[in-house]
Formats: C-alpha cells, sequence, structure tokens
C-alpha cells in the first residue's frame, strides 16, 4: 500500500552494457565537467570584462546559467545510477526532475530567441540599438522567460501527480521527461497530453518561428548591401548564434522524433538520444562563443 501511495520509477541504463556502465560513464562524467567548467568559464569572463556588459553576452550569460542548471538537474543523478547503482527515483522527485528540464528548456528557448531579436536590431537599425536593448531591458526579458518557463510547465507535473502507476515503472531515459512518465500512468491522460503539445508548440515552436523570422528579416537587409565583403562581415556576427541555436534545437527535435517514431528502435538509441539533448548544447555553447569572441578567449586564458 505505500508503495502504491508513493510510485517510484527505474531510470533506464545502458540496456545491452550493464556490465560495462561504469566505465562508459566517464565520456558522460567527461562531458558534465566540461559543460561547467566552460560555462562557468564564460560567466566569470563577462562578469569581469567591462566590455562585455552588452545585451547579447549578457543573453549569453544567461545561456551558460541555463545550461548550468539542466546539466545538473540530470547528469549527476545519472551517474548515481551508473556507479553506485541507485536506479530507482520517487514519484516527487522524477516530478521535479521533469519540470526543471521542461522549464528550463523553455528558458534557454527564450534566450536564443532574444538573441535573435538582439541580432536583427544591431544589424536592421543599429541606431536604435542602445535605445532599445539596454540593461534593464535584458533584465526584464531574462525574468519574463523564466516567468515564461514555469507559468507553462508547473502544470505538467501538477497534471501527473493525482494520476495512478502501474506495471514496471521502467523509464525509456536515465532522467524524467513527461511523455515517458505519462505513459507509464494507468488512467486518462488526454488532458496531459493535450496540454503538453500546447505547451510545447506555444514555447519552442513559436519561439523557433520567430527566430527563423528574425534571420529572414537579416538575410534581407544583408542582401541589400553592395558588396559582398560587407555582406560577409556583417552576417558573420551572427554565425555563433546560428551555432547555438542548431546545437539547441536539432537534438529537441531528434528526441521528440524518437519519443514519436522511434518506438521499434533499440532502447539504447532513447538514451543516447537523451543524453545528447541535455548535454550537446551545454557543452557546445562556450566553445562556440570562446572561438567567436576574442574578449572571451582573453579572459579564459
Amino acid at each position: 500500500n505505500s508503495s502504491e501511495a508513493s510510485p517510484s520509477f527505474l531510470l533506464a541504463g545502458l540496456p545491452g552494457l550493464e556490465g560495462a556502465q561504469c566505465w562508459l560513464s566517464i565520456p558522460l562524467c567527461s562531458a558534465y565537467v566540461l559543460a561547467v567548467a566552460g560555462n562557468g568559464a564564460v560567466l566569470l569572463a563577462v562578469r569581469l570584462e567591462p566590455g562585455l556588459h552588452a545585451p547579447m553576452y549578457l543573453f549569453l550569460c544567461m545561456l551558460a546559467a541555463v545550461d548550468l542548471a539542466l546539466a545538473t538537474a540530470t547528469v549527476p543523478r545519472t551517474l548515481s545510477f551508473y556507479w553506485f547503482g541507485s536506479r530507482e527515483i520517487g514519484l516527487g522527485a522524477c516530478l521535479l526532475q521533469m519540470f526543471l528540464i521542461h522549464a528550463l528548456s523553455a528558458v534557454e528557448s527564450a534566450v536564443l530567441l532574444a538573441m535573435a531579436v538582439d541580432r536583427y536590431v544591431a544589424i536592421c537599425h543599429p541606431l536604435r540599438h542602445a535605445a532599445v536593448l539596454t540593461t534593464g531591458t535584458t533584465a526584464k526579458v531574462g525574468l519574463l522567460a523564466l516567468a515564461r518557463g514555469v507559468v507553462f510547465f508547473l502544470p505538467l507535473p501538477l497534471l501527473l501527480l493525482p494520476l495512478p502507476f502501474c506495471g514496471p515503472r521502467a523509464l525509456s531515459h536515465s532522467f524524467c521527461l513527461h511523455q515517458d512518465v505519462m505513459n507509464l500512468a494507468c488512467a486518462n491522460t488526454t488532458p496531459s497530453v493535450v496540454y503538453g503539445l500546447t505547451a510545447i508548440l506555444l514555447v519552442m515552436g513559436l519561439d523557433a518561428l520567430l527566430i527563423c523570422l528574425s534571420y529572414l528579416l537579416i538575410l534581407r537587409a544583408v542582401l541589400r548591401l553592395a558588396a559582398w565583403r560587407e555582406r560577409l562581415k556583417v552576417f558573420s556576427t551572427c554565425i555563433a548564434h546560428i551555432c547555438v541555436v542548431l546545437a539547441f534545437y536539432v537534438p529537441l527535435i531528434g528526441l521528440s522524433v524518437v519519443h514519436r517514431f522511434g518506438k521499434d528502435l533499440a532502447p539504447l538509441v532513447h538514451v543516447i538520444m537523451g543524453n545528447v539533448y541535455i548535454l550537446v548544447p551545454a557543452v557546445l555553447n562556450p566553445i562556440i562563443y570562446g572561438v567567436r569572441t576574442k574578449q572571451i578567449q582573453r579572459r579564459i586564458l
């Protein structure tokens, strides 16, 4: 009765590779350490370099903080399973982790949209850039992004909390995701399905469309320039942001496709795609901006 009142779930390991799980967790741990060191270095570099106290780099700080929080909400728990065999996770801890993953992903999506708008204003309306994107405006955008993530994704765990769960309760990832947990419920999950899909479309889907619109406007402005060298110089200021957007949305789309159409795929594919979704942006973002920004390079060195 106690088990039914407070159900628990079983995290997915590395199917077929259980004997080598401890050794195969070393790349995961290394990626996490690299993500923490890289994003921490970016935060410190922007903090110490007065020339980087501009909206674009303040947004980069927000991105680094979100990546740190997202990786820390998932990877240490996964490593404790791989190293110490603690596979079981309680309902409360699972729902909290699920909420953090989805809410922080929504915050990251909003920050990427804000960075795209920053590039649009800087290229298409350069004289108005300093007046439109002030430090105060940047802070308000960050708070709004955080509030939107909490408001849209807090109902997800609340909708799942009262549902009964049955069967083996084995997850297909090494952390808790909404669709994964929802599929284990022994009750009608239609409200949860509808709300989850609506939230994803209104948040990540809308952000992606607006980012594409921003770059279409930027591209139109760049093509109006006469010289090819000038076009390349202007558009090169967007390269780092485009790479960061791809590093976030490509794993997100890949994970969604695996969930929707990958029922016949090997379980290992689900585990790997989940870890890629969490760690690839966190590892790549500081590398991309570190390579593209000389002031960050100097401060890190």
